[in-house]
């Protein structure tokens, strides 16, 4: 099929979940992007925040909103996002992953705020049916760019595929004073993860090789889900579009992808950088608040 009649893809970086009550730069590319999808059938979701040890998928009907994070104001703890699930799709996603085993779970996970933050800007109106991925943690990162090969025809069929997650993410490195920009090592991963990206997806693989990969991963869990949108690039042979980029908190970067959909092009997206505050680190620090 044409890579003009496939859904868009996106790997967005959700950052602090606090953007999802914010007005700002980050959350207005997410809603720039969801207005280009139009009213896709379903989104299948990876979130770096379900990060487990099996592969699986909700196949709930309606998946409860998880609200995975300390320290924040209640506002945000009693958020709901009630989109529908797709028990359907979730049978799809197993099927096509054979002969590897995805299990069903109708029951135990749901949308966390990796998905949900994200989301309620793509989708505001809740009426898409989410299906979310978990990140096997005992996979390397070559299955998981081949189980997103596999995958990619819902994009023939009218899914949305989205990974949740951030290109630099390293909350022990996280400088409360300095809301914008990052620190020089970050500020170079990210921009060699934009590069690959851009001209071929499918060495960002190789980015675990890069000296400053532990500093900008030192878990693997929020780099993991832009695998997914690095293999559905290569498997199609698109372009990769920047939708926004920056950096906040030092070691924090918001880049996010597109395929399919136009992108605003790094930092033309419109608005105020903002980042939103995160909990008082005298009283929650970063590292335990599950960001």
């Amino acid at each position: 099929m044409p890579a003009t009649d496939l859904t868009p893809a996106a790997f967005l970086g959700h950052g602090n979940p606090m953007n999802a009550l914010e007005d700002n730069r980050y959350s207005r590319a997410w809603r720039s992007f969801g207005a280009s999808c139009g009213k896709p059938r379903a989104v299948l979701m990876v979130s770096a925040h379900w990060f487990t040890n099996a592969t699986a998928v909700t196949a709930m009907a309606m998946p409860r909103t998880i609200h995975d994070f300390y320290g924040f104001p209640r506002e945000l703890s009693e958020f709901q996002y009630p989109a529908p699930g797709s028990a359907e799709l979730a049978q799809e996603v197993a099927d096509l992953a054979m002969p590897d085993r995805i299990g069903l779970d109708d029951e135990s996970w749901g949308l966390d705020h990796g998905a949900w933050a994200v989301l309620c800007h793509v989708f505001p109106d809740a009426d898409v049916p989410v299906v979310q991925l978990a990140i096997n943690a005992l996979k390397p990162f070559e299955y998981h760019m081949e189980l997103a090969r596999r995958l990619a025809p819902l994009r023939e069929r009218g899914v949305v595929i989205m990974g949740s997650g951030n290109l630099v993410h390293n909350l022990y490195e996280i400088d409360w004073s300095r809301p914008e920009g990052g620190f020089d090592w970050a500020v170079d991963f990210d921009a060699k993860t934009r590069e690959a990206m851009l001209a071929t997806p499918a060495r960002v693989i190789d980015l675990a090789m890069d000296p400053d990969y532990s500093l900008a991963a030192p878990t693997p869990d929020h780099f993991i889900p832009l695998l997914y949108i690095a293999a559905l690039a290569d498997e199609c042979g698109c372009q990769a579009n920047v939708l926004v980029d920056g950096l906040v908190y030092g070691s924090v970067s918001m880049t996010a992808f597109t395929l399919g959909a136009p992108g605003a092009g790094p930092g033309d997206a419109p608005g105020d950088g903002g980042a939103p505050l995160l909990p008082d680190p005298q009283v929650t620090p970063p590292d335990q608040t599950n960001i």
